[in-house]
């Protein structure tokens, strides 16, 4: 038979981390040994504390059966008492708590409780596939806010035209930010918060970074005054306790919006499996010093890799927050050349920021997810391109 893609699926773009995995599996097969900085995925296992949680919880049989809603109670629970904790915010554990399978899925899903076609959807660029890929699904129409050096990576909003601010109904925000690892700080949320009452806009924040940090801690969007009245938070436990495969996050914030992504849930997924949300509350509620390591060894691999790019000519601003350094490519190339250049030649997997988006282009992002010494193997191999 002949199988017809929907217009939507056609609309879409490679889904680049995947077309990143596949160019690293076949120079693997050709027998290349490959230094892997490209997608963002910590290299550390889960804390033992919290894998052994999750066995426990897996041999409860009550664990077995569909965990409808959203989430267990215990599990909302330790959600507030940590943004109460880390941020000094409080959340209703019943009405301003999701529990998600990531927060990849709650970000998809979000499109549907809220756009409508037609429906302007303000996205940060270069930024996560998934903001622009769920306004797609949901027939919106996506405005790319540009993130650029000289606004040090924030969007400016007065450069968006009034028109698109009337007709826009969801703004995504990300920081500490993937890819260009800037940080927010309270006035550019003021700011975010003002445009988003004037004109009547819901804010999704993605916080999934904002534990990993080197310097001065990062705030929480729903730290600031009026965010709860007009936006939520999106939060993770994949990159702050290395559980990207665990499948595990949640939303937070304004009660009203948290329905309606809820009720999206319901009718798509039944539940976050509740012998991982078990899992997610050892993490949330137990010794956090694993966290302050990761850090620790987060911040070596920094150091050591944006001194040695600055130490052979490349210009590299030392990032103060995520796990990626977004570096600018040698003069006279593109992203992409530098991205098949450094493969090809050296064996070095990275992430061309022109794939994030068209303001990404002249950046690679490279991800800190192995350790010192292929760092500095990789360093060594960059030092001998001619460029």
């Amino acid at each position: 038979m002949k199988v017809e893609y929907s217009a939507k699926l056609k609309k879409l773009p490679p889904y680049l981390f995947v077309e990143i995995d596949r160019k690293k599996k076949a120079a693997i097969e050709r027998g290349v040994d490959i230094i892997s900085l490209g997608v963002g995925d910590p290299d550390q296992p889960t804390p033992d504390h919290i894998v052994r949680a999750g066995q426990e919880a897996l041999m409860k049989g009550t664990n077995h059966q569909y965990p409808f809603g959203t989430g267990l109670k215990k599990y909302r629970a330790a959600v507030a008492q940590w943004y109460d904790s880390r941020f000094g915010v409080s959340l209703d554990a019943d009405t301003e708590v999701c529990a998600l399978i990531g927060s990849k899925e709650g970000i998809g899903h979000f499109h549907l409780a809220f756009i409508n076609p037609g429906d302007v959807v303000l996205i940060p660029e270069p930024g996560y596939p998934v903001y622009a890929t769920g306004t797609i699904f949901t027939d919106g129409v996506p405005y790319f806010m540009p993130l650029l050096e000289k606004n040090n990576f924030l969007p400016d909003f007065s450069a968006i035209p009034e028109d698109i601010l009337k007709k826009a109904k969801v703004m995504f925000i990300n920081y500490p930010n993937n890819p260009t690892a800037a940080t927010a700080d309270a006035g550019f949320f003021e700011t975010v918060i003002a445009v988003a009452k004037k004109y009547n806009i819901i804010v999704a924040h993605d916080a999934a970074y904002s534990e990993i940090y080197y310097d001065k801690k990062p705030i929480s969007f729903l730290s600031v005054a009026g965010a709860k009245e007009v936006g939520v938070e999106f939060h993770s436990l994949s990159k702050t306790y290395n559980m990207t495969g665990w499948r595990i996050g949640w939303a937070c914030g304004n009660a009203d919006i948290i329905k309606g992504l809820a009720t999206v849930k319901e009718n798509f997924d039944s539940g976050v499996f509740q012998a991982i949300q078990e899992a997610g509350i050892a993490a949330l509620t137990g010794p956090q010093d694993c966290v302050e390591q990761m850090r620790g060894l987060y911040k070596q691999r920094r150091d050591t890799l944006v001194d040695g790019l600055n130490g052979i000519g490349w210009t590299v601003r030392k990032p103060s927050a995520t796990f990626y350094v977004w570096a600018k490519v040698p003069a006279g190339y593109t992203s992409s050349a530098v991205v098949g250049k450094l493969l090809d030649e050296a064996g070095i997997v990275c992430t061309p920021g022109n794939g994030l988006g068209t303001s990404g282009e002249g950046f690679v992002r490279f991800a800190l997810t192995v350790d010192v010494p292929r760092i500095k193997e990789a360093l060594k191999r960059i030092e001998k391109i001619k460029w």
